[in-house]
């Protein structure tokens, strides 16, 4: 099978389309053809060599954690999963067996885990992380679904949200930023959000977006979020500097979640702040299969409609990673193998 790997840690140009040995189901195991699968800024930072759980000695590396398919085997000991089946993948990668997975929810499990492999034409995976795929919802938006509105509505649940609530969304068109946008307004929520681009501002207004805010400069968003008013919940997935500014906008009492750190690895607290406006910041990684299953019926119903950029051929992978590192998408970018 072929298969989109990264042969060098500099960036797009080192992706190259390998030969690989065909994977065959171990027991539990399901094979899936692979239809679609999305790109994160996770692979990104892997591709960049700014990820510590891949060096040259992993090369050729093959990612890819969001994978939609039709199932076309299965192993020894495997239960409600057959040949035929659409599916789509839930990345997460848990232990089993620590306090975490026991107690729950998984995504807290102490040895957590995202699987790798999707950028290929087959991939061989726990045939118990698979969640069927109704006839309504195709493979492409399907494979939009697992890494950026997982952690969004997982996010937002940590938060808290519901209707008439308020949520800041700082970098809003981002895939988080634009999938949380969405679900909070099938929550019933309202969003304000930003942007250092109007058109994109535009363009996710069109998706739900309450309010734009065409600024970087995080004194100007500051005073901008106030005169809409002081949000119930912000959805971080920025990190750096941006982290302070969402503690500073919070309503007394209101939550913070935090997802990544693409402004930055480091934050600064103003902990008289958090402590006087009884203010809680939380961390999050990911979501639940169970989150999953939900957003794929809210795909189903036509209440969720992910949004898609651009989709690319497997040939087109190097492209796909240019793209994501340009910063013009707005939405997911999906490869089709």
């Amino acid at each position: 099978m072929r298969a989109a790997a990264f042969t060098d840690l500099i960036g797009p140009d080192g992706v190259s389309v390998i030969d690989q040995s065909d994977p065959a189901p171990g027991p539990g195991e399901a094979l899936v053809d692979i239809e679609a699968c999305a790109i994160n800024r996770h692979d990104l930072w892997i591709l960049e060599g700014d990820s510590a759980m891949v060096d040259a000695d992993d090369l050729p590396f093959v990612t890819g954690l969001d994978v939609a398919g039709v199932v076309s085997d299965v192993g020894a000991d495997v239960r409600g999963v057959e040949p035929g089946d659409r599916v789509v993948l839930c990345p997460n990668q848990t232990c089993g067996t620590c306090r975490f997975c026991r107690e729950g929810p998984e995504n807290t499990c102490e040895r957590f885990s995202l699987y790798h492999g999707g950028l290929a034409e087959s991939a061989r995976v726990q045939a118990d992380r698979l969640v069927a795929l109704p006839d309504g919802v195709d493979a492409t938006a399907a494979a939009a679904l697992p890494t950026a509105y997982m952690t969004a509505f997982h996010m937002l649940r940590r938060a808290d949200v519901g209707p008439g609530d308020l949520v800041f969304v700082p970098g809003t068109t981002g895939g988080v930023g634009v999938a949380t946008v969405q679900l909070a307004a099938i929550l019933g929520a309202r969003t304000v959000g930003t942007s250092s681009s109007a058109s994109k501002l535009e363009r996710i207004r069109e998706l739900g977006l309450d309010h734009g805010i065409e600024s970087t400069d995080t004194d100007d968003i500051r005073d901008a979020v106030a005169e809409v008013g002081a949000p119930d919940a912000v959805i971080n997935h920025l990190g750096g500097e941006y982290t302070k500014l969402g503690q500073h906008v919070l309503r007394r009492g209101g939550t913070m979640v935090v997802c990544g750190r693409t402004a930055g690895d480091e934050s600064t607290i103003d902990v008289a702040n958090l402590f006087l406006g009884h203010k809680c910041v939380v961390g999050s990684t990911m979501g639940t299969q169970d989150d999953l299953r939900r957003l794929v019926k809210l795909a189903a119903s036509g209440a969720l409609s992910p949004e898609i950029d651009r989709t690319f051929a497997l040939e087109e992978t190097g492209d796909a990673f240019a793209t994501m590192q340009d910063r013009e998408s707005v939405g997911k970018l999906v490869v089709e193998p």
